[in-house]
């Protein structure tokens, strides 16, 4: 998987890449947060077949930055309150011990989206 990651990356670095408009991408900035930005991806990407509750906050996080680029998404993201909180309950919960927000981590989670009848790795 590396070697045809290395390989993707340095493809697409020399001929660049076709990636809809319509697709919904966030820069990650916050540490350790890949599952969380992966399941935000996941939900954006599929929004037109969500059905959200009134006053989702991811409803309104999703709304509000739509228009945004991926790394005004990626700032939106760190300053939103809701969603920090959710993430820091949620990593506490699970059944191994978080690395702690500093720790170099190697391995990420991932969201495959179809858009438009393409496949997206987010």
């Amino acid at each position: 998987y590396e070697t045809f990651r290395t390989e993707e990356e340095e493809r697409i670095k020399a001929k660049g890449q076709d990636v809809k408009s319509s697709v919904y991408f966030m820069k990650q900035t916050i540490n350790n947060a890949c599952g969380t930005i992966g399941l935000i991806h996941a939900i954006a990407n599929n929004r037109d077949k969500m059905n959200f509750e009134t006053n989702s906050s991811l409803k309104k996080f999703l709304e509000d930055s739509l228009s945004m680029t991926p790394e005004e998404r990626a700032k939106y993201l760190e300053t939103y309150e809701a969603i920090r909180v959710t993430h820091e309950s949620s990593a506490h919960e699970g059944q191994t011990e978080a690395p702690s927000i500093d720790e170099k981590v190697d391995l990420h989670f991932i969201a495959l989206v179809n858009v438009g009848g393409h496949l997206y790795e987010l």
